[in-house]
């Protein structure tokens, strides 16, 4: 099946419609970030979404060889990859020979691996409120230096946030199930209005209101109503 481009998110329905690995698309920051550190590869995993996590394949951007891609996530190799399982439950970058220290590697992955030459990995997680959501990977032949892995963990999240944007913008909403209601009333919120007044400005009543408010907060994994505003706008979910 290999990585699709794709050029209209509108053709399709929902975010299961959209091919799980994509061909990487270009960015400016992207190619600003290749001038500044020299790497080969690079795949940007995950969605900054509830129940998307680094290494389920369900959200890949990369411009590796489209038949190591098929073949990583076909024999979902993933699932065994040392270096996916300990970048889970960390948030610093990690490397190949780090991670395969503490567990190592079956032989199929080395052998893609020097087969399709990707070269030496580095994991960079990313993470919201302790629960790690995907990652940026980046591969050359030799190790990154310590400057080099700082720059890259520095750019890694504004990166990432680039390349996902236009699947958070066409699908977000759909995939953290927010109502009309719970949208409505988070659009009203940003303007300052209170739950009496955004009562006023809707068809809703006010304990309506609070209580679509409390539930887009927990779907957003928002602290508050003011951290669930802020929220929703970053993901351009409202204006």
């Amino acid at each position: 099946m290999g990585c699709v481009a794709i050029k209209y998110l509108g053709d399709f329905k929902d975010l299961s419609e959209v091919p799980a690995h994509r061909q990487l698309r270009d960015s400016e920051l992207l190619e600003q970030l290749r001038k500044a550190v020299d790497f080969r590869h690079i795949a940007v995993g995950g969605l900054d979404l509830a129940g998307y996590r680094i290494g389920r394949g369900r959200s890949i951007d990369t411009d590796m060889p489209p038949a190591y891609i098929d073949t990583y996530f076909g024999e979902k190799l993933g699932l065994s990859d040392p270096l996916v399982i300990q970048s889970l439950n960390r948030t610093t970058p990690l490397s190949d020979e780090e991670a395969f220290d503490i567990s190592p590697p079956s032989q199929r992955l080395q052998y893609l691996l020097r087969a399709y030459r990707i070269g030496l990995r580095l994991q960079v997680p990313l993470a919201r409120d302790g629960v790690v959501y995907g990652g940026v990977c980046f591969t050359r032949e030799k190790q990154f230096t310590a400057s080099e892995r700082d720059l890259l963990l520095f750019f890694s999240e504004p990166l990432h946030r680039v390349i996902t944007k236009p699947l958070m913008d066409r699908f977000a909403a759909g995939v953290l199930r927010l109502t009309n209601g719970e949208l409505r009333s988070l659009e009203l919120a940003s303007k300052g209005l209170t739950s009496e007044e955004i009562a006023d400005a809707s068809d809703y009543r006010p304990e309506t209101i609070n209580s679509y408010l409390k539930s887009a907060t927990k779907k957003l994994g928002a602290a508050n109503r003011a951290h669930a505003v802020a929220e929703a706008i970053r993901r351009n979910l409202i204006n």
